[in-house]
């Protein structure tokens, strides 16, 4: 029975990796309430636990949910994540990144929540100066999207010393592939993550993937990144919970696989998967791009006792081809 499943908060659950984050929760034997104003999320990735609509600038609302499932903790997915559009319009990012998470950390406090799992990012690193990247590695974020986050890590230090709220704010690389039962996957619109975009060149859904740049200092002269499976990433969530639940003080943590795999290898990775030919053009250079963002995720695996599970690129590719072919007959 569902009352005497602990309820957990779970802000942005009707996204990508909220909803997976969902389905960790409910197998650990929580109940995720999904809290989402469908921006970007999707109802039918709401499957268990109950949905509330609802934006996180919203006090009224919160309090109101808040008040009726009295959770036991928070998990804050709800955010804005385009990089580029948060360069053309920052004050969207920052209300809605800044200042929702504001809003829901004092509601959190009034409702006598002090456990919170956020969603952070390595944007709030920038251009790191060395790798891989540590979690003591200089916080430099080089666009509004990653300050925004950044933003919010501060907030979190802020309250556990003012109000006693513990957290564990998780720094993720790039999330992909989608659920191995093929119940939920990634769905955005418009689509910026590599792997989806592939996919969608190699099965005609566009005419071609862009590939930013052939000349980094890279063995195959295109950019390099860890691409940490999206069930991986909820299991963390999951662990970092369970730590908290325990007494562990605030911390944070990186999420990675700690290798990295290139533009060109993921391209051939989805031609290989899915034995169809990707049309790709050469673009230029994207302002700001690093050319290799590869994590040490080493801290999650000693202090969450946290291991990624689905490593190889092609069991990830394999995976969000699994979804992609299922997604496109919706």
């Amino acid at each position: 029975m569902d009352e005497f499943r602990k309820a957990v908060l779970v802000t942005g659950g009707a996204g990508y990796i909220g909803s997976h984050a969902c389905k960790a929760l409910s197998r650990a034997g929580y109940l995720p309430i999904t809290y989402d104003n469908l921006v970007y999320g999707h109802e039918w990735a709401v499957k268990w636990g109950p949905f509330e609509r609802g934006n996180v600038l919203d006090r009224g609302r919160l309090d109101d949910v808040l008040s009726r499932y009295k959770p036991e903790a928070v998990m804050h997915f709800a955010a804005f994540a385009y990089v580029g559009e948060s360069v053309i319009d920052p004050g969207k990012y920052y209300r809605n990144n800044a200042m929702g998470s504001l809003t829901l950390l004092e509601a959190a406090r009034d409702h006598a929540v002090n456990r919170f799992v956020f969603s952070s990012t390595c944007a709030t690193y920038g251009i790191p100066d060395s790798l891989p990247i540590r979690e003591d590695a200089p916080q430099n974020p080089i666009n509004p999207y990653g300050a925004s986050k950044l933003f919010v890590e501060r907030m979190l230090k802020d309250f556990d010393t003012a109000d006693g709220i513990r957290s564990v704010a998780l720094r993720y690389f790039n999330a992909s592939g989608a659920d191995l039962d093929n119940e939920i996957g990634e769905c955005h619109d418009p689509e910026t993550h590599l792997i989806p975009l592939v996919l969608d060149a190699a099965s005609g859904n566009r005419a071609h993937v862009t590939i930013f740049g052939t000349d980094y200092p890279t063995p195959d002269g295109t950019c390099i990144r860890d691409y940490i499976h999206v069930s991986d990433l909820a299991d963390a969530h999951v662990k970092a919970l369970q730590a908290l639940e325990q007494g562990m003080p605030s911390a944070v943590y990186n999420l990675g696989n700690g290798r990295g795999f290139s533009v060109r290898e993921v391209i051939n990775a989805v031609e290989r998967i899915t034995k169809l030919d990707v049309p790709a053009k050469i673009g230029d250079r994207r302002p700001g791009d690093p050319a290799v963002l590869v994590s040490d995720a080493v801290k999650a695996r000693e202090g969450l006792g946290w291991q990624p599970l689905i490593t190889d690129l092609d069991n990830i590719v394999s995976s969000a081809w699994a979804w992609h072919q299922r997604a496109s007959k919706r």
